[in-house]
């Protein structure tokens, strides 16, 4: 099947079918706010906060290495992309399971089956992410994959509004645990309707890096890096401005520990962190075609330095929960450039491949938490926040050597 512009807008709006239930589904189990609350609430520690994000962040990206040399090799991803889906909906549905019956169950136990279920519903979906990059970059024409991903923020960010509100209410009116069961099993009703949209993709087949030993595949590793400075580039991008995406769990420690934040703060943080995606939203949907990747990392990046400078000067609960209104601007403006710079230096041949690489290749985004949970353990929050900054800086360097024209 030949990409025509009747099939590129087919596979559009199946994907954006997607994103607009998975919008509404992501705020029940945010990994921002949600996620750590509830490991705080099931009895988690600062080192446990650090461990759960470890693996949110590191394990699914880590596990797309060990993917990618099998998936490279597939023609048609499609029924890969859907097994990856069905095994988060699954992993969903035990973590609903996990919290009913958790009156049953010791602390330490809970601890450890979230630890199970998060890795798993981390890993399937580093799965399927590479197959849903790998897909879109061949399904959907490049002039309008910008576009795609500005509208897409915009449809998502209203469903993201509502659902915000609806996981506030929810958290408000009831206790743990009761308040986690509902919300994840209404993310599993959604995420499965979100599938729904990936049935009617029509899959365009492209010519493949073929891997056919693993010996084989270090040397193709070796030889992109070589070839392509632009991928170590965008490597060393993500290992430093990649870190601006641990900082709000530890935020959700922060206001746990310091302002003994309870469900509605929770609720607030997250709706004001949905607001910030909204107003991304809506710039990038009238400036996409003005506005160039590069210039949406810097961005990232001086917003990233503010948040944790802002904390440092006002230490108090006055200001702080507007500090998720800019951590939802970071998280959105990181999210489409990040996304949008992986297609621009790719191609429909390696694309598979270089997704794997680039999650693996995010080692610090998966080791500053642990090392995060470990300093505000021992030394408090403040040189947690200094060692974030400094990391940060350094992206500067990378965005500009990246030096994306589009």
């Amino acid at each position: 099947m030949n990409l025509t512009h009747k099939v590129s807008k087919n596979n559009y709006y199946s994907f954006l079918w997607h994103a607009v239930f998975l919008a509404l589904a992501q705020n029940f189990i945010d990994i921002d706010t949600i996620i750590p609350a509830m490991m705080i609430d099931a009895g988690g520690t600062p080192l446990h906060i650090g461990i759960l994000t470890a693996i949110v962040i590191g394990s699914g990206r880590l596990s797309q290495l060990i993917f990618a040399p099998f998936l490279s090799n597939k023609p048609y991803k499609r029924k890969f992309l859907l097994t990856g889906i069905n095994a988060r909906i699954i992993t969903l549905i035990g973590m609903t399971l996990l919290f009913i019956f958790s009156n049953m169950l010791c602390n330490n136990l809970i601890i450890w089956l979230i630890f199970i279920l998060i890795f798993t519903f981390s890993i399937s979906g580093g799965f399927a992410n590479i197959t849903y990059t790998d897909i879109l970059g061949k399904s959907v024409l490049q002039e309008r994959r910008k576009h795609f991903f500005s509208i897409k923020q915009v449809v998502s960010s209203i469903g993201v509004l509502i659902s915000a509100y609806l996981a506030r209410y929810l958290l408000g009116i009831y206790d743990y645990p009761k308040n986690y069961t509902i919300l994840f099993f209404i993310a599993a009703v959604l995420l499965g309707v979100a599938s729904l949209g990936f049935w009617k993709i029509k899959e365009v087949a492209a010519e493949n890096l073929k891997i056919r030993h693993l010996r084989e595949f270090f040397q193709i590793i070796k030889k992109e890096f070589k070839t392509n400075k632009k991928f170590a580039h965008y490597l060393l991008l993500t290992n430093t401005q990649g870190v601006s995406l641990v900082l709000l769990p530890f935020l959700i420690l922060y206001a746990k520990e310091t302002f003994g934040a309870g469900g509605q703060n929770i609720g607030n943080y997250l709706l004001l962190k949905v607001i910030g995606g909204v107003i991304t939203g809506g710039i990038m949907f009238y400036y996409a075609r003005k506005v160039r990747y590069n210039y949406l990392l810097y961005i990232t990046s001086i917003l990233s330095i503010l948040i944790a400078i802002s904390i440092l000067i006002f230490p108090g609960d006055i200001l702080f929960p507007y500090i998720f209104l800019f951590g939802g601007l970071v998280y959105a403006f990181y999210r489409i450039a990040i996304g949008g710079v992986l297609l621009e230096i790719t191609t429909n041949k390696n694309r598979a491949l270089y997704t794997g690489l680039s999650g693996a290749g995010n080692i610090l985004p998966a080791i500053f938490p642990l090392l995060g949970g470990w300093i505000v353990n021992q030394f408090g929050f403040t040189p947690f926040f200094i060692i974030f900054i400094i990391i940060i800086t350094l992206s500067f360097y990378f965005t500009y050597k990246l030096d994306c024209q589009k």
